[in-house]
Order: C-alpha cells, then structure tokens, then sequence
C-alpha cells in the first residue's frame, strides 16, 4: 500500500524522489519504496526526510511511534524507545491514570510533561483523592548539581530555568492532601516516573539532553529486580529532599 501522505508531502513541496534522496543521503529507488511500498527509513533518514519535508516525522511514518519489543534479556523489562521524544505524552498519562497506591517523578525538570499535558496537576489531585500516594521530587535549580547538568548537556542556564519552571507547574499541588512535592540537589544520573508496579525510566547522557536519551518501561515481576533497584534509587533521592514552603 502507498504511502499517500509522503506522496502528497513530497508533492506540495516540489521534490523528486531524485533529489529528496540526494538531500538524505539514500538513494533514490529507496525514497520511491517508501512511497510506493510504503517502508518504513531508518531512523536518521526518516528525521532528516521529515525535515526537509516541512512534515511531523511520525505522521508521515506511524510505525516509528512503536517501542522496540525488548528481548528476552528481563522479564521486567516491557519496552525499549531509543529516545523519549519516541514515547507520547499519552503513555506517562495513561501510566498515572492506572495508579491506585502510588506515583513517584524524580526529575531535574520534566516540564514537557504539563507542556504536553496541562492537566497533569488534575489527575494527581484525582489519583491523591482516590488514595494514592504522590511524591514528585525536581531539582534545586541553586544547587550544583543542576547548574553542572546544564554544562554537561551544554544547556547553560537552561535547566536552572526549566528547574524553577517545573517548581511553579507543580506548587499548587504543595497543599493537596496525599501529595508531596520537594526538591533535591542530587547527581540525577535518571529521571524517573512510577505508577505502581510500572515505571518509566529515561536514561541521562552525558553531553545529550533528555529528550534524545533512551527510556526503558519497567514492570515489577520479582523481588530485587530492575523495578526494586530504580525504586531504591528513588528512596534514596527522596530521603535527601527538601520540602517546598507554601
């Protein structure tokens, strides 16, 4: 089956199957099966492709919203994305949505999360309501470990104003009953995102933001496993944090 909106995008913007390749670097008879045959480019290709086309790069292929399914390596382990900008906003709602004892976000900053969902503050107020247990930890943007992952990722004072960002996204929770919201000046070496027995956990890089690192889906099948180590890591954070004052 053709791939109808590559061949309108492609189309709209003057290119010839010729001269796209030419800009990717792949070769023309490869531009025309995905066209044609609808098959799905590499990774890099298909950003550059999308690029260039003035076009999101998974609505012109879908399939690269997928995880890669992991091998059979950890029973725990569900998922592998190369990157966090593969997984959708919807999958960290729907993880939070499911909770029923209890949420943990371990950040520097997170705050693509209210971007991507300005109802975040609601459904944690909906879950604390329910019964859960909410503990959301992000960074002392005076603290020196931040300021040092701004240089590492070479994001300057980036990180400092995305800490202090997700502070002010997060302080209406402070007084809602079964929520906890602190701040940590912790070495992050990952941030994490726990609903229950399933966690989310995106790697951290040195000199890569966290939007290009890999994230692993983690569920709890065993005791002392993956899910119980990022768990304790997260413990461990939280004994060191600091309240946030109303």
């Amino acid at each position: 089956m053709p791939n109808e909106r590559l061949r309108a995008a492609i189309a709209a913007g003057g290119w010839t199957h010729e001269a796209l390749g030419r800009k990717v670097g792949v070769d023309p008879k490869s531009v025309e099966r995905w066209v044609n045959k609808d098959r799905v480019p590499r990774q890099a290709a298909a950003l550059r492709a999308a690029e260039l086309l003035g076009e999101d790069v998974h609505a012109l292929w879908p399939a690269l919203r997928q995880p890669r399914r992991a091998r059979a390596i950890s029973p725990e382990l569900v998922a592998l994305y190369p990157r966090r900008a593969d997984l959708p906003i919807a999958a960290y709602i729907e993880l939070f949505a499911q909770a029923r004892e209890q949420i943990d976000v371990l950040v520097y900053a997170g705050v693509f999360l209210h971007e991507g969902y300005p109802r975040l503050n609601e459904l944690l107020e909906e879950r604390a309501a329910a019964g859960c247990a909410v503990r959301i930890a992000v960074g002392d943007a005076d603290s020196s470990a931040v300021q040092q992952r701004g240089q590492e990722e070479q994001f300057g004072h980036g990180i400092e104003s995305r800490s202090r960002l997700a502070l002010m996204h997060y302080r209406p929770l402070i007084t809602v009953p079964g929520v906890q919201v602190r701040t940590h000046a912790t070495t992050l070496y990952n941030s994490v995102y726990r609903a229950d027995d399933q966690m989310l956990v995106n790697g951290h890089v040195l000199g890569v933001n966290a939007y290009g690192a890999p994230v692993w889906h983690l569920r709890r099948v065993e005791d002392g496993g993956l899910f119980d180590t990022y768990a304790a890591s997260f413990d461990a954070v939280w004994s060191t944090t600091q309240t946030v004052e109303e």
